[in-house]
Formats: C-alpha cells, structure tokens, sequence
C-alpha cells in the first residue's frame, strides 16, 4: 500500500501543454504514473505524449471518466481558478506546484476543496512520490533517479513514511535513507508556504493507517505550528508509529524568514528550540544534525526487527529483479516457494503466477492452461514450424531449430493476440466516448474496413469457418466469470456481430479469442506474443525431433503438399 498516490490513481495534469508541464508529464508518464490526459483551457483538441487535452477539468471528467488527482502546474496567479475547477469536477487530490500563490487564493482553494470533500498538497510542492508505484509533482527529477534513489518495501513488506517542509530535503532524505538501507513507503512534501492544504499532522495520521508504513520521517522547520501538533497527537496516543525527526532553521532569529514563506518565527511561536522540546516530550527522536537522520531511522527499525531494512546484499544490489528470488535450498517464484507450487499449481497457473505477480483462482488457471493448450501446434504449415524443420534438417541442434522457430513468431504470426485485443480496446474507447453502444460502434467501423480494405487481427482464419478453438476458450472464459459482458470479449462479439450483418462472415478466431480474453483478465499486452511463444515451444520441439530422426538431412520442405500418418483423431472430450 501507500498513502495519496499509488499506479492505480488515475491523474491529469493541468497546465499540461506548457514547458514544465510537458516535462514533469514526461517524468510521470516515465516512472508508471498512470497519466489519463492534461488540461489547458483553448488548447482542448490537442494531445501531448498521446494523451488528450481539455479546455477544463470538467471536459476531461466527462471524455475520460473519474479522476482521483490533478497535478497543477499552472502560474501562481491561475491557482484558485484551476483547482476550484478540479474540484468542480470531482478530482479528491489536487497537487498544487506553483508558488506564491496569494494568502487569500489559497483560503479560497481550501474552502472548496473542504466543499467537495477533497483535498490538496502545496502550493510550492515538489508533490508526492510512492517508490515503485508513481509519481505525481517533480520529486525525483527523472523516472531513472527516482528508481535509483527511492527504495520501495518489498511486496507485502513495508517501509518508511517521510513528510517533508523542504522540496529539496524530501528527495535527499529518502535518498540517504535508501543509502542506510531504508525502504520508503510514500514521501509528501506539504510545501512551504503559509497556507497549506495537507499539513504534517495530517499527513503523520495517514501514514499511520498504513499498515505499509512502519515509522515517520519528519524533515521540519521553524514557524508555525506544525510539529507542534504532530507532539499533541503522539502524546494523545493518535501516532504511535515510531517518529524520527529533523528541524532545520536552528541559527534563525524571531522574524527571519527561513528558506520558505511558512518558516518564520514569530515571537515565541514556531522556535527552533520549542519544537525540539514538543516532540521529544512526545516520545519522538529528534536528531541534532540532518547526517545523524539516516542513521537514527535504521536504528530505531533495527531494533524494531522492521521489513522496512534491505539486507546487505540488497544494499549492495546495483538491479533489482521482482520475478525469482534464489537462496540455498529454496526457490520463490514472485514470493512462492516453487517446491509448494509442484504439483498443486499447474503450468497454465504458474505462467500467469510469474507474468503478473498474482495467483489465479482454479477458474482462471484452468483458462490459462486452456489458452496454451489451444497453441500448442497447428500443423507443419505455420511459418515457425517450417523455419524449425528446416534448420533441424540442416543438422542444427534441439535449441538452435526451436530458437530458428521461435525467431519466426512476430507480428503476422502470433502478433495477431496482441493487434486484436489492442483494437478491441480502441473500439471500447469509442464507445465509451462517444456515449454509442458497441454495436453501433462495431457497425461503424465495418463500414469504414469494408471502404478501405483494411484487415482487423482476429477475425477469420484461412482454413476454419468457425474455429474449434474459439468456442471452447469462450465456454471456460464464462466458467471464469468473462461472459459476453466482459469489455473485450463484448467487443469481439459486436465486431462479429457487425460482419455477419454485411453478409461477410468473419468470426473471432483463436488468435482474437486469446487477445479478448488476455485482456479482460488484466495482463499486459507486451507479454501477449511470449504467451504464444511459451504455448506454440512443445509442438516445435516435437517437429525439430521428428525431423532430426525420421526425415533426410537438407532435404526440400514442401509447405503444402504433406499428409498427416499419425494415430486417428480421437472422439472430443466431453466439456466439463
């Protein structure tokens, strides 16, 4: 888990077609934040990095759906305007970047924000950083550093939560915490102005609901009351989490404005002294210098025999792998220990295990196995059949023939999973856009194929009319809980639907099956093709030995004229 921001969250950026917007986008979009388009008001029609602009939050809301955060990187001067407007429009988190924004704008952000029962962080933030999940702001610079500096807990571990008053301190405290061995759950930096939406105390109490969060970081400074009122909540019991804490501003003397607007003592209000004093009252550990924070946090989680500390070989890792962890005399497969998946996992099971991470239920495994069993082979016709078979007949080795078979497996053989399912979803997005069922949509998009010439991947097949396949990967797929109502498959069965009206026939065949069914279970079309790679492997191990022990060395292969003399077809299994 985290707090705020995690890949799930669907954001905009406001201000998405300026200099920085485009940049910080760039950063975003680079780490995994998933980015749903941007506004600028005049500018709605465009798109940048291929995502939509809207001329308001409103327009996004309506095209794209729910938005869970808007990231402003407007002027000081547009804040009130922009962010009443994202919460106009429902957005819960708006990241507010720019500072300087007017005392009185920024009441008037929060009263709307208190309106609509949303929230926001800044203004003058750098924004909020997950490590491993997203990004929202700038923290971190690019997407590389940000991977390299900030350590995420481990896949149900946990890690460290830091709130920070310093833009610049935020990303330097999760660094030298990742130096020390430390994991970060989530790093907000609330911004230095005066008027701030979500203010340590705030902040402190999420982390502490958090079961991913295992102790408090805090970078502060004078003014204000802040940390102050994070002591208050420890000392009423509201945190009990661990807090390690730094408070910058100690030489400032009362009225010097101490790096931000909000850091400035007042009197006796918002000292140096005073703070320290309130939260080791509190129970907190307060360091004396920033360089003895790492060291104090790894201690404390130490003594805590916390999961938030990497081991030494962690520490010393230059890359890190989430697929297979290998230590004497065990083996874990994403977390599994792989001696306890034999025999009670199966291969269909595993395959989907270590390309997502997650463990199927029985329902889904049996489709997974159904799915490779459906590819397995489709005769010596196919291409990487043919490329396999004739590197074997050259006297090639086991692996070299498959490899040669493999190699043959793209876009035009295999591909066609990955092309349909990619047009599947294009369809369920002009749907959905255009407020049109996917019938007419479907209809639609016949009509303009049948105008063009263009071919759609996944629709009819050079040697089934209706392919045996299909039917029976559709039948688990309902056992499964993908009906027809499943996004894609209702897709590929509008698009038939859709064929079959012109009189031109062109049913779904098992390569737009697979697609449809791969992605209304959530896999990444990127992993589409090795799925067909992983299935089509035997039946070209199989044909590489046929060839090597029955068959002539570097003999002529003919593609077509070849008979089958195996055992005859059996009777069909009956469906279960």
């Amino acid at each position: 888990m985290a707090i705020l921001i995690d890949e799930t969250k669907r954001v905009i950026v406001q201000g998405i077609t300026g200099r920085e917007g485009q940049a910080r986008t760039r950063l975003m979009l680079d780490y995994g934040t998933n980015v749903v388009g941007g506004v600028t008001p005049g500018k709605g029609g465009s798109s940048v990095f291929g995502l939509p602009v809207f001329n308001s939050c409103a327009d996004a809301a309506k095209s794209l759906g729910a938005i869970d955060v808007s990231v402003l990187f407007v002027p000081a001067a547009g804040m009130k305007q922009a962010a009443i407007d994202a919460f106009d429009a429902g957005v819960k988190l708006a990241v507010l970047v720019a500072d300087r924004v007017p005392v009185w704008d920024a009441m008037e952000i929060a009263a709307s924000a208190k309106a609509n029962n949303a929230h926001f962080v800044g203004p003058n933030t750098l924004g909020i950083a997950s490590p491993g999940k997203a990004v929202v702001g700038m923290i971190g610079g690019r997407a590389e550093s940000a991977r390299e500096w900030f350590k995420p807990p481990l896949p149900g571990g946990t890690g460290v939560g830091i709130i920070s008053r310093s833009g610049g301190m935020s990303s330097s405290t999760a660094y030298y915490c990742g130096q020390a061995g430390v994991r970060i759950s989530s790093i907000v930096h609330i911004g230095g102005d005066a008027v701030l939406g979500l203010r340590i105390p705030e902040v402190a109490e999420m982390f502490q609901a958090d079961p991913a969060t295992d102790c408090i970081v805090v970078f502060g400074e004078i003014g204000g009351s802040q940390e102050e009122d994070l002591a208050a909540l420890m000392k009423a019991g509201s945190i009990t989490k661990p807090v390690v804490a730094y408070i910058g501003g100690k030489a400032a003397k009362a009225g010097t404005r101490f790096s931000h607007a909000g850091a400035i003592i007042e009197g006796n209000v918002g000292t140096h002294a005073g703070k320290v004093a309130a939260l080791r009252d509190a129970g907190a550990t307060v360091v004396d210098s920033f360089g003895e924070l790492p060291a104090a946090v790894a201690g404390i989680l130490r003594a805590r025999d916390s999961r938030s500390l990497m081991t030494e070989a962690e520490r010393r890792a230059v890359w890190t792998t989430a697929i297979t962890k290998i230590e004497p005399n065990r083996v874990a497969v994403r977390g599994h220990d792989i001696a306890s998946l034999m025999g009670n996992t199966s291969f269909g099971a595993a395959v989907y295990l270590i390309l997502t991470g997650k463990t199927p239920d029985e329902r889904v495994g049996r489709l997974m196995d159904a799915i490779l069993v459906s590819s397995i082979d489709h005769g010596a016709t196919p291409p990487s059949c043919l490329a396999a078979r004739t590197v074997a007949s050259t006297g090639a080795s086991l692996s070299q023939s498959v490899a040669a078979g493999i190699l043959s497996i793209n876009k035009h053989h295999g591909g066609a999973i990955e092309d349909c399912a990619r047009y599947l979803a294009s369809v369920i997005r002009l749907s959905r856009d255009s407020g049109e069922s996917l019938d007419d949509v479907a209809a639609a998009e016949v009509a303009r194929i049948k105008s063009t010439g263009d071919r759609i991947s996944g629709f009819g097949h050079r040697v089934h009319t209706k392919d045996p396949r299909t039917a029976r990967l559709f039948e688990l797929a309902a056992h499964a809980g993908l009906g027809d109502n499943a996004p894609h498959i209702a897709a590929a069965r509008a698009v038939e639907r859709a064929f079959a009206a012109i009189g031109r026939p062109l049913p779904i065949n098992v390569d737009g099956a697979i697609g449809a069914i791969l992605a209304d279970l959530g896999l990444d079309p990127r992993v589409y093709n090795g799925i067909f790679m992983i299935a089509r492997t035997p039946g070209l191990v199989a044909h590489v030995v046929e060839e090597q022990t029955r068959e002539k060395p570097m003999r002529r292969i003919d593609p077509v004229n070849h008979a089958y003399d195996g055992p005859m077809p059996r009777s069909p299994t009956p469906a279960a």
